[in-house]
């Protein structure tokens, strides 16, 4: 469902999802393929994320996933975890409808990266632990078992700021290679990092950047990726990770935060 809709999820995605939160789904009769999704991600520090929103083309307009975010709700709740999700402008008015509220405009970012001439700079060796804290002060949540998820895979490079206080993943994804999250003291150190780190890319890349950060949107014009796709980041309930952190300059994803 995912592929056919043109999402950049891996199976590594989806399993991360099962394993540490909960996938909601909708099947066609007992024993049918599946026709709806949706999953809910609890952080550490009272955050819980909710992604993975999707429906079979045939099976829209049925309510299906006000349904299973409906789902994904109570179940954070439950765990005292206040629900918060990056919405496209259709989803925002959904979400506004059952009590969500807006907090920050972001935007994917598509370009295309030629081969490098040259191996990248090495970069600091990093840890998961290195990293992790870097971004739970960046979030305003923990989730450890994300990044070190991610460090893990096959394929993810990661970056480290000259001073240890900045960082960049970048991980493969089924359609592009997904930049982010990346964290810096200030916006000239992550245009550093984000030089970085597609200097070691190759290919389509897609970035998820907030709007607040207008010198990194034009660099990325200047060096010819586009707006791909607008989102808001939303909550059901006040959180910090509704708001742009001052060192959060690249996010996860929509599907992560």
């Amino acid at each position: 469902m995912s592929d056919a809709a043109g999402w950049n999820q891996t199976a590594d995605d989806w399993r991360l999802f099962i394993t540490q939160g909960r996938v909601f789904g909708l099947r066609d009769g007992d024993a049918g393929p599946l026709v709806a999704t949706a999953a809910a991600l609890p952080y550490e520090g009272g955050i819980g994320w909710v992604s993975m929103v999707l429906v079979n083309p045939a099976w829209q307009h049925r309510g299906l996933a006000t349904a299973l975010m409906a789902r994904c709700v109570a179940h954070l709740r439950s765990l005292g975890a206040t629900p918060v999700l990056d919405a496209t402008p259709a989803g925002q008015q959904a979400y506004l409808r059952i009590g969500f509220e807006d907090g920050f405009a972001l935007a994917r970012w598509e370009g295309t990266v030629a081969d490098a001439a040259a191996e990248p700079r090495p970069a600091p060796p990093a840890d998961a632990a290195t990293v992790s804290a870097l971004d739970a002060q960046a979030n305003g949540c923990g989730r450890g078992f994300l990044l070190t998820d991610f460090l893990q895979r096959a394929g993810t490079r990661v970056g480290l700021s000259p001073a240890r206080t900045g960082f960049v993943i970048a991980r493969e994804g089924r359609r592009a290679t997904q930049i982010g999250p990346l964290v810096a003291d200030d916006e000239s150190s992550a245009l550093s990092l984000l030089q970085a780190a597609l200097a070691g890319a190759s290919g389509r890349v897609f970035l998820d950047v907030p709007e607040r950060w207008a010198a990194l949107r034009a660099w990325l014009e200047q060096a010819g990726f586009a707006r791909q796709r607008a989102f808001v980041r939303m909550s059901l309930g006040a959180a910090p990770i509704a708001s742009v952190n001052d060192r959060l300059f690249v996010l996860a994803g929509p599907e992560f935060g």
